[in-house]
């Protein structure tokens, strides 16, 4: 497979970080590999810190040339100086902050494992929807986003289609062929070193 050929990457943040140490881990691994994009995926409600955290990934994530999007908050996106959002909840509310962001901001729709939801939410005008979990998991309902739903999309839609939640080399493998889009998370960051653990999972896609 070529280069060109090859799924691009697309890194989601941890739940919680510390601003101070994590921006440095954050652009060791930027370095090491060709990032499209970064996910701001933060559990906390708390404006002041999801503020700050955007603002210390920015700087690092321009630098760079990677697009950084955040979850959920679309107040945030502008306020913040950030390329758009990732939404969770399907096709629901794409068409409206669509409008609400305008055409130059990124938009993507998490859609389970939901071809309906999927063929929606890209009709309205997201820029990409992601499908998941593709490997188990305990979290959510634990319902997979199997091989075929991917084979489908990339045969029959042109918007693209991110992998995302509880990848393993395997399952990178298998959907090599068929995603545009690996999103890698905790795959990555529960490692000592996240740039080597990205590097195995790199090679996996041959």
């Amino acid at each position: 497979m070529t280069e060109a050929d090859r799924p691009q990457l697309y890194l989601i943040t941890p739940p919680t970080f510390d601003a101070e140490v994590f921006p440095a881990k954050l652009a060791s691994v930027l370095d090491s590999a060709e990032i499209a994009c970064l996910r701001l995926s933060l559990s906390s409600r708390d404006e002041d810190e999801i503020a700050r955290a955007a603002d210390a990934l920015r700087e690092v994530a321009h630098a760079r040339d990677v697009a950084l999007v955040i979850e959920k908050h679309v107040q945030l996106v502008e306020r913040l100086g950030l390329d758009g959002v990732h939404l969770t909840d399907g096709a629901r509310n794409v068409r409206k902050i669509r409008k609400d962001l305008g055409q130059d901001a990124i938009i993507g729709s998490f859609c389970g494992n939901t071809r309906h939801e999927g063929i929606s939410a890209a009709e309205a005008g997201a820029d990409y929807v992601a499908f998941g979990p593709v490997g188990e998991t305990a979290l959510g309902d634990g319902t997979r986003a199997e091989n075929d739903l991917f084979a489908w999309w990339s045969d029959m839609i042109e918007v693209p289609v991110v992998a995302e939640g509880a990848l393993t080399e395997d399952l990178v493998r298998s959907l090599t062929p068929v995603t545009d889009f690996f999103a890698f998370g905790e795959e990555i960051w529960r490692h000592e070193d996240p740039a080597a653990a990205l590097a195995v999972l790199l090679k996996a896609m041959g």
